[in-house]
């Protein structure tokens, strides 16, 4: 049975205050600024954070009085919470963790961002991708492989099977790669042209002999050195693409040092 809640029951209220890129999720009157929140029955505080339009995957420390709490605490009247993103250069291993750390950053691409898909596997990236999942497999993927879900769907990272993921804010797909590379300090981990392009699986080495019927005359006589995708069997080598495709590697991974003003 259903509880009510009489109407003469005395409102309670507790006061939030969300830090830095957590305010893009906010209207903008409740933004850099402590709100009050009013309630009339206890509920988690992950509950609260999400129907105020923030997701939890982008929530990395909660502070109620100054104290660390999890996902799970009751907010009470009277509450002072504090929530905060992702920290860059603080390690909170000491405090109160919201979810395990992720060993590898590994990814599942939400089926709108195939381009952000490809840039990351260009640079080296484990990138899951298929234009066809919805978003029940995208959630059911992230949590069974622990892949971060790469999204710009708010309602998808609210999933409750979803437990690493993060709302990309740019819209252009070479700003989105370097958002993802900055959010998750991965300048330093690039590895490019490792991956096939379309199939995400490591490339191997594969003899000139071995492949010769299928390539140009003019690539057969100008090369030597080429990689296969054991999947599908695509040819890799250093051609024309090649030249483009590292100038705007460097281009990106240039941003390394880059930072943008920290927001409170």
């Amino acid at each position: 049975m259903s509880k009510t809640v009489s109407a003469s029951a005395p409102r309670r209220y507790a006061v939030f205050r969300y830090y830095a890129e957590l305010n893009d999720f906010l209207p903008p009157e409740r933004r850099f600024n402590s709100f009050r929140h009013d309630f009339e029955l206890s509920g988690s505080v992950k509950d609260a954070i999400e129907s105020m339009g923030v997701p939890h995957t982008e929530v990395e420390l909660i502070l109620c009085k100054r104290t660390p709490v999890d996902f799970s605490h009751l907010v009470q009247d009277g509450d002072q919470i504090s929530v905060y993103p992702a920290f860059r250069t603080l390690d909170l291993s000491p405090v109160l963790q919201l979810r395990a750390p992720l060993r590898t950053a590994r990814f599942v691409i939400d089926t709108h961002l195939g381009r952000l898909a490809t840039y990351l596997r260009m640079l080296g990236f484990d990138a899951f991708y298929e234009r066809t999942l919805g978003d029940k497999e995208l959630s059911r993927i992230s949590q069974a492989k622990e892949r971060i879900l790469l999204t710009r769907d708010c309602g998808l990272l609210k999933r409750s099977a979803v437990v690493y993921g993060y709302f990309v804010r740019a819209t252009d797909p070479k700003q989105q790669v370097i958002e993802v590379l900055r959010r998750y300090n991965l300048f330093s981990a690039a590895s490019p042209f490792q991956r096939c392009l379309r199939c995400n699986v490591r490339l191997q080495p594969v003899s000139k002999d071995s492949i010769a019927r299928r390539l140009q005359p003019k690539t057969s006589q100008h090369f030597e050195e080429f990689r296969i995708c054991t999947a599908c069997g695509r040819i890799y080598w250093a051609g024309s693409h090649y030249e483009h495709m590292q100038r705007f590697v460097q281009d990106v991974l240039a941003h390394e040092n880059v930072c943008k003003l920290p927001r409170t």
